[in-house]
């Protein structure tokens, strides 16, 4: 096991979440649970290649998580080595390539003019949307993970030591600043922050999810998703590393050793919750709550009353990504590189393809004609459609 600051990184073949490898301790008697083999599947979906291209380096052995930001006709990909390229949605067709002096640690985030990004110097990096110059650029205080996320009028960003930062998008002039408390050990992985017109809503690693002002920075409620437990520091870890989803007046969080819940966003106050483990946000669709456990366990819920309708374990400990759905279907990567495709009826597993040999870290994402969008360790950017077998 491997320490950086105050955060976990990879060791050998073993999960980078090192609690999702079953470790409780840092003594010669530690376990560690081994990812089964990747299943024999009888495939009867297969993936269609809409278009692919290679972004620079892609993560470059760093242990990041640099998500293309999918803004509509355009995606926007950043690699580790400064690479940042604009391609059209449809086609992947590129609009425009910089080629950055820093290396790049967060990303990519934006709003209608802006795109964001923290260098591996902690520096918060605003660029043009129209050609990728660069705009302005401010310090912050230590490393983010978490891409910047921007309401248009600031840019908030969040760094690994807990501090919640928000800048002027238009100066990049500081506007305010909350301190958080982080616990001495946490995983190396990081929330966005949700920011709205009047709030922002950050997570953090001691398992508090916090509202707070969007003109000031004043905490407005918290919210506990997990509490510490356990002897070893290891056994109490209660990160919250998946950004909570926005479902109309309330928000959806899960934590690792905590909960799945369900909560008022005015106020904070609990509206639902159930016990749950994971480093993913969970994902929903026709009712029901889909959601890939820290254990590699890929578990649906029913949403009317959150009791399990299905759960699939032939993915244990491959260190999951978040679900993503295409039609009757869920899709999900793993650390080997491999997509699963699971029916969301029952839970089986109905196709499967190699993607990447470096590893797949970031979430798929759904782009707005029900593809799907898939970014490699490596760099290898895709969009896929699935289709029947003939």
């Amino acid at each position: 096991m491997w320490l950086t600051g105050n955060r976990l990184v990879r060791a050998g073949v073993f999960s980078v979440l090192a609690a999702a490898l079953g470790i409780t301790g840092c003594s010669t008697t530690d376990t560690f649970e081994q990812p089964v083999p990747v299943p024999d599947v009888d495939s009867t979906i297969e993936f269609k290649t809409v278009w692919s291209r290679s972004v620079g380096d892609g993560h470059d052995e760093e242990f990041l998580y640099l998500s293309p930001l999918n803004a509509g006709d355009i995606v926007y990909a950043a690699s580790a080595d400064g690479k940042l390229l604009a391609l059209d949605a449809g086609t992947g067709k590129q609009q425009w390539q910089r080629e950055l002096e820093d290396r790049i640690f967060a990303g990519v985030g934006g709003d209608l003019k802006q795109l964001y990004l923290v260098s591996r110097e902690a520096d918060l990096i605003a660029l043009s949307r129209e050609d990728g110059r660069e705009l302005w650029r401010s310090a912050l205080p230590t490393e983010a993970l978490a891409a910047p996320q921007s309401n248009g009028t600031i840019v908030v960003a969040q760094t690994t030591d807990g501090r919640v930062l928000a800048f002027d998008t238009a100066t990049g002039e500081k506007r305010w600043q909350y301190d958080g408390v982080v616990p001495a050990l946490s995983l190396r992985a990081a929330a966005a922050p949700l920011v709205g017109g009047d709030v922002v809503i950050a997570s953090f690693s001691n398992g508090k999810l916090i509202a707070l002002s969007a003109d000031a920075g004043q905490p407005i409620w918290q919210y506990e998703v997990g509490q510490p437990q356990g002897r070893t520091e290891l056994e109490r870890l209660v990160d919250i590393s998946g950004q909570p989803l926005v479902l109309d007046s309330a928000i959806m969080v899960v934590g690792y050793q905590g909960k799945l819940a369900l909560v008022d966003i005015r106020t904070g106050q609990e509206i639902w919750s159930r016990k749950a483990s994971s480093l993913n946000a969970p994902m929903i669709a026709d009712g029901n709550i889909y959601l890939s456990s820290a254990n590699g366990e890929v578990v649906a819920y029913r949403g009317s009353d959150r009791r399990e309708i299905w759960n699939q374990d032939a993915l244990s400990w491959r260190q999951l990504t978040q679900p993503a759905i295409y039609e009757d279907y869920l899709v999900i990567g793993d650390y080997e590189g491999y997509l699963h495709v699971l029916s969301d009826v029952d839970g089986s597993l109905v196709g499967q393809e190699r993607y990447d040999s470096d590893g797949l870290r970031v979430p798929l994402q759904r782009m707005a004609d029900g593809n799907l969008m898939v970014f490699g360790n490596s760099g290898k950017l895709s969009v896929f459609k699935l289709r029947e077998r003939n």
